[in-house]
């Protein structure tokens, strides 16, 4: 199994003068200490579940180049960006450019976006539901168009592009991962079947969701004659390590959980992390224990 580390806050002691190098220190420690990944989450505002709206809420592409370039090995992605925010082409650029500038470590992780309030704040267009997935899946296939030979034109019901030319192309061939994130059995992880290299669930759910909802990926894997294995399977959750919380036992009989169910690549976030003291215990006593798994 492998681990990734989630960034949803950046409500941090110090304040905004101190973000950067508190970034620094999190990031050298994850880089070094044999996690798989770092994510940040893709909102404007911050989410009801983590925080109130009026906590600090960093940019996510800026927040991921700025990560390219106090990194070497993580890979680096949104988690997940919504179709919502930003026009396809110009969101698969920005991946683009992530990917150059590190050296071949992106992931373009996408969904359908929820958040009404922080659309409505800044002005963004928040569609339908139905649209919010009939976009999505155009996204998908400009991404895949953009990522190619063909640099000609998309028109789609929602999108029209006169040229997809993307240069320079990613480094990662034949394109950086792509991840879709979202639990919805009729097109989220029909979706994903189609489209894309990996899926990501909500680990609280619990294990016996989690592998029904790795059923039904499985049979639209089967109806597109797409080979289920191909598929990356991740999760996020949230870790709260302490003596009146989760043991380091605790968190490996988890991961041991998650990969039964058949998760291969859990994603959590600790809502300490800034004191470093947590991310450090887990890279010395869970991911060595975790990794056979």
């Amino acid at each position: 199994m492998r681990i990734g580390l989630q960034i949803p806050s950046f409500t941090w002691p110090g304040g905004p003068e101190a973000l950067a190098s508190t970034l620094d220190e999190i990031a050298a420690v994850a880089d070094e200490g044999r996690f798989a990944s770092l994510w940040v989450m893709d909102h404007f505002f911050q989410i009801p579940p983590v925080g109130p709206a009026e906590q600090e809420m960093l940019e996510a592409y800026g927040v991921l180049h700025y990560l390219a370039a106090r990194t070497r090995r993580l890979r680096l992605g949104a988690l997940v960006t919504g179709v919502t925010y930003r026009h396809p082409g110009i969101l698969v650029k920005a991946v683009s450019t992530l990917d150059v500038l590190s050296g071949g470590r992106a992931v373009l992780g996408i969904g359908a976006a929820w958040f009404e309030r922080e659309h409505r704040g800044l002005g963004v267009p928040f569609p339908p539901l139905a649209e919010r997935f009939e976009r999505l899946e155009e996204a998908l296939q400009i991404a895949k168009q953009m990522w190619s030979e063909d640099d000609g034109p998309y028109e789609g019901h929602h999108h029209h592009l006169a040229e997809t030319l993307c240069v320079p192309q990613p480094l990662q061939r034949p394109h950086p991962p792509i991840l879709v994130g979202g639990m919805g059995e009729r097109e989220t992880l029909r979706l994903v079947a189609e489209y894309a290299d990996a899926c990501n669930l909500f680990a609280h759910a619990g294990s016996e969701v989690l592998r029904h909802k790795l059923e039904v990926l499985r049979h639209h894997c089967e109806v597109l004659e797409r080979d289920y294995d191909t598929i990356e399977r991740t999760c996020l959750g949230t870790l709260q390590l302490g003596p009146e919380q989760m043991s380091v036992p605790d968190v490996i009989a988890l991961c041991r959980e998650l990969a039964e169910a058949g998760i291969q690549h859990a994603i959590f976030n600790l809502p300490d992390v800034h004191t470093i003291r947590p991310l450090e215990t887990l890279a010395k006593e869970v991911l060595p224990e975790v990794m056979g798994f």
